[in-house]
């Protein structure tokens, strides 16, 4: 499958407006987290590049991460549905949703901005170096995964 590429402004544009249509409101389709939870889990894959408030696995659980789940988070196929997540993106809290949904796009669109060549390469938080094509695809999938989620 082809995941739209978010370092091209106009596809990264695409996905902000689909995150848009989103309200407080919204109710998804499958899985336990509200609309506010889910912007905060996908706003994970973000800290873990910009920020160092996550804990990096390291030894053993790093490579076993790299070995089994590599293919599965940059790979071409759709994530399933309620299917297993690592424990720094488990969000049971509640969150604000105006603030989560605000870092997102944020944080989106300074990827947009920084660009592929940026990400070429550039260490990922649990699975090693990654082309620029794979962190767009990690990065695109699994916005799209949870977009689809909450009908946006």
């Amino acid at each position: 499958m082809t995941w739209k590429n978010l370092f091209d402004k106009q596809e990264c544009e695409e996905t902000i407006v689909r995150i848009s249509k989103l309200t407080p409101e919204t109710q998804p389709n499958w899985g336990k987290m509200n609309v506010s939870q889910m912007l905060a889990h996908c706003n994970v894959a973000y800290e873990t590049i910009y920020t160092d408030k996550h804990p990096k696995p390291k030894g053993i659980k790093k490579i076993l991460i790299k070995l089994l789940a590599k293919n599965t988070i940059v790979g071409p196929k759709p994530y399933k549905k309620n299917g297993p997540t690592s424990p720094v993106f488990k969000i049971s809290d509640e969150r604000d949703f105006e603030k989560e949904k605000n870092n997102l796009i944020a944080n989106i669109r300074k990827t947009q901005e920084l660009g592929a060549d940026y990400f070429d390469g550039k260490e990922s938080f649990a699975i090693g170096p990654l082309t620029h094509s794979e962190w767009n695809t990690l990065f695109s999938k699994h916005l799209d995964h949870h977009l689809q989620q909450f009908g946006v």
